[in-house]
């Protein structure tokens, strides 16, 4: 018989659960090894219940956050409970069951009480190399996902709690990052907290009633997203946007989004969208997904607690074979990058025309992904430097756009200019923001960042995975666009300087210089009204209609081509 729980403990068993997911995602940051974790915090963490539904995670990354409400009930499929034992941790990061690209590895560890799974936890964190054609695991030019690294199913990387070092060898011997080792056994770390602190819980309260507590978590959420739902208004929205290249040709490829709302459900089609593509930024259905589930919240009610029963009225319809649900082989290492937020974009500008006063004009459009690596032979060992670099937000309502920010399905920091020289052959010769680079509008959008770096080794490759190069991010009811990226290499021996396309791997010599511009946000509202206050306060008082909203404001459907 289900317990009666009233609203008092089941807010304290949230925040119970929550806690314990965010002390993972600290445990994992302080114990790692690469920068791109201890310093960029490019992971996420989270606790599910025993049957792989998604109860509680960290605030972290919104692309991996996205990922997880799946990814767990995937691998119960291959390892149900009765085949799991105390002291198991399964390791994952094939894309076409964990949703994500393969540098994220998945680690996912049932806990125990009484001899029984009473919950599982699970996180991720992104590795700086995987193996594949090039440092980083992140080639603009792989035509599968073979090329891209090592693919691993669910196995059990760890038995009843010894380690399976044949395992961890295997994967070793594949990649180039000396790090490995670490950034695995911090992420074992990290479940390891997560079995104590649920242990703690669960000793402290009867199973029965925290399972319950569990699902009326759940069941919670679901009634806030379905209240909010409710509150915009019933029809269909659509938009289109576009990704400039996949590597292996500059054409453009078209996203395209028809957002239903329907009373307390939201379906997104993306119906219209092109077929994947041959280069490597396709986007699985699990990031689709992820896409999708952030968009609705952040527009709909963004203090809805995250769980799976947040996402139970969200239904995504992707065509299998298209960009945003390709087939397997194809390769997807920069989907991630790339197509994540162009999608966001596109969801974003199908809603403005339902929520104007929540919209926002289009951020930087991509995590402006930036991969070096090769052999160091003054350290006599591989490096591979993974980065991703923030840029300008659009504007919205009220206020400007924030300057050099991660936007949307990202939410790491940069590294530190100190950390990465101390750690690669690279100088870091100049970081700053862009002036200007955001569109003008009555709200501004944010400024990008440059930063131009040197390189320093022999000689070393480098990937590249920008977009807003031809397409800048759109500015909304009248606001401009923001200005575009751009990429710039000099030679260091001729001085000689060349544009690089968005999406590019080469090969670079030793005073090499990269100088990236990251593109500026999209302004809102028309620039002149800057000074003019009483239509914002028009709007934030219900004074003024989304009818008149779009007249007002230069509503513009924008179709860039």
């Amino acid at each position: 018989m289900k317990t009666a729980i009233d609203g008092v403990t089941i807010e304290v068993m949230r925040n119970a659960l929550q806690s314990i997911a965010e002390e993972m995602g600290v445990t994992l940051i302080r114990t790692a090894l690469s920068p791109n974790i201890k310093d960029r915090m490019d992971c996420s963490s989270a606790i599910y219940t025993k049957e792989g539904k998604l109860i509680s995670q960290a605030e972290h990354i919104p692309l991996h956050l996205g990922l997880m409400p799946s990814v767990v009930e995937k691998v119960l499929k291959t390892y149900p409970p009765e085949k799991l034992k105390e002291g198991d941790a399964i390791l994952i990061n094939d894309p076409y069951i964990s949703g994500s690209h393969l540098p994220d590895i998945f680690l996912i560890s049932p806990v125990f009480v009484d001899g029984k799974i009473v919950a599982i936890a699970g996180n991720i964190a992104h590795h700086v190399d995987v193996g594949g054609m090039t440092p980083g695991s992140a080639s603009t030019t792989a035509t599968e996902i073979f090329q891209e690294g090592l693919r691993i199913p669910s196995v059990k990387i760890r038995n009843e709690g010894v380690i399976n070092d044949d395992i961890l060898r295997l994967f070793q011997a594949n990649v180039r990052s000396q790090e490995t080792y670490g950034d695995l056994y911090a992420q074992i770390a990290a479940n390891n907290i997560a079995e104590t602190r649920l242990k703690e819980l669960f000793a402290r309260y009867q199973a029965d009633f925290l399972e319950d507590c569990m699902n009326e978590i759940m069941d919670y959420s679901e009634r806030r997203m379905k209240a909010a739902i409710k509150r915009v208004p019933n029809g269909e929205y659509s938009f289109e946007d576009y990704l400039e290249g996949d590597g292996l040709s500059d054409e453009l490829f078209k996203i395209m989004v028809k957002v239903s709302i329907k009373d307390e459900e939201v379906y997104l089609d993306f119906t219209g969208t092109d077929q994947q593509a041959r280069g490597s930024i396709n986007s699985t259905i699990g990031v689709t997904k992820a896409c999708a589930y952030y968009t609705i919240k952040a527009l709909f009610d963004a203090d809805i607690p995250s769980n799976a029963g947040t996402f139970r009225p969200i239904h995504v319809i992707a065509p299998e074979g298209t960009l945003v649900n390709p087939k397997f082989p194809a390769p997807v290492s920069n989907g991630n990058a790339n197509t994540s937020q162009r999608i966001v974009d596109t969801i974003f500008g199908a809603l403005a025309q339902a929520l104007p006063e929540k919209s926002m004009a289009a951020c930087t459009g991509s995590m402006n992904g930036l991969t070096i690596g090769g052999f160091d032979y003054e350290s006599n060992q591989y490096f591979s430097y993974v980065e991703t670099t923030g840029g300008g937000q659009g504007g919205l309502l009220g206020m400007d756009g924030a300057d050099g920010a991660h936007t949307n399905m990202t939410n790491t920091r940069n590294t530190p200019i100190e950390v990465i020289e101390q750690s690669y052959p690279i100088f870091i010769k100049r970081y700053g923001l862009a002036e200007d680079s955001g569109g003008s509008g009555k709200y501004r959008g944010g400024m990008g960042i440059i930063r131009e770096i040197v390189i320093e080794c022999e000689e070393a490759t480098l990937s590249l995975r920008t977009e807003r190069k031809r397409l800048s991010p759109w500015g909304l009811f009248g606001g401009k666009n923001g200005k575009p990226s751009k990429c710039l290499l000099t030679n260091g021996e001729t001085g000689e300087t060349i544009e690089l396309p968005p999406k590019a791997t080469i090969k670079v010599k030793k005073g090499d210089t990269l100088l990236l511009q990251t593109a500026g946000g999209g302004g809102y509202m028309d620039p002149l009204e800057r000074s003019n206050q009483f239509i914002a306060n028009d709007i934030l008082s219900g004074a003024t209609s989304i009818e008149k909203a779009r007249k007002d404001y230069h509503f513009l459907y924008v179709k860039q081509s």
